[in-house]
């Protein structure tokens, strides 16, 4: 199983980026993926998460309304579109497989993550 998180980087205050995730090793249509962040001396935090058909999405507070979560799954890649980024977006991005929810522990399979650093 292989998740390999890319796109990070160092952008200004209310510029864009976007992540994405390649899967390979395991039936990436039948899971639901999500992203998570980890900031420098915090635990980790659910940011969005998307469900097998794509059909449904769910945001943390922090990022609705700015971060697209989306997925091909012809192509077995999850991607993330975050728009107007703020200094606390800052952190380690993962991608993850696994069920329904925000908790990190319903999640087994993880990326090895990529940073984004927003500069104010």
């Amino acid at each position: 199983v292989q998740l390999q998180a890319s796109g990070g980087g160092l952008v200004q205050a209310g510029g864009s980026l976007r992540l994405s995730c390649a899967a390979s090793g395991f039936n990436f249509d039948e899971y639901v993926i999500g992203w998570f962040r980890q900031a420098p001396g915090k635990e980790r935090e659910f940011v969005a998460s998307i469900i097998w058909s794509g059909s449904k999405t769910y945001y943390s507070n922090s990022v609705k309304g700015r971060f697209t979560i989306s997925r091909d799954n012809a192509r077995n890649v999850l991607y993330l579109q975050m728009n107007s980024l703020k200094p606390e977006d800052t952190a380690v991005y993962y991608c993850a497989a696994g069920s329904v929810g925000y908790d990190v522990r319903a999640y087994g399979y993880w990326g090895q993550g990529t940073l984004v650093t927003v500069s104010s």
